[in-house]
């Protein structure tokens, strides 16, 4: 048998999923506290795309926008949809397929909770200083 590996041989507070999923869950309870009672930070998200995107958006494109898959992307969909957020119809061209539009309610809804996301951003990044901030967006980003 080989070498048995020591606990000293791994060190689980420098590993990086480790430190991303602590900071994920970080800002995931600070953006519940803040936003969590009118939306979540996926449901936002979803939102936003459609907010930001002109006209009408696939399903499958919206789940790529916001990285989510076929499935989280429809169940996402249809809690928006059942709240009155956002519309799906067939696409007119490709009847396969599903567009998305958010709803005057939706838009709405982005525009009151955008000044909220902002102050969850800097509550998150609050323990860094400006350029600290800078450097680790510029780092995360590279990593997507």
């Amino acid at each position: 048998m080989g070498d048995q590996v020591k606990p000293s041989d791994y060190v689980l507070d420098e590993q990086v999923g480790f430190l991303l999923r602590k900071a994920y869950q970080r800002h995931m309870t600070l953006f519940s506290r803040a936003a969590g009672a009118t939306l979540t930070a996926t449901q936002f998200s979803t939102l936003f795309r459609l907010y930001s995107e002109p006209g009408p958006i696939s399903q499958n494109s919206l789940g790529r926008l916001v990285a989510m898959d076929a499935a989280t992307t429809k169940g996402v969909v249809s809690r928006l949809e059942s709240q009155g957020l956002l519309t799906t119809e067939r696409d007119k061209v490709d009847r396969r397929r599903y567009v998305l539009r958010s709803t005057e309610k939706g838009r709405a809804l982005v525009q009151a909770t955008i000044p909220v996301v902002k102050e969850i951003t800097e509550a998150t990044l609050e323990p860094l200083n400006a350029r600290e901030r800078q450097v680790f967006l510029k780092l995360l980003a590279k990593l997507t």
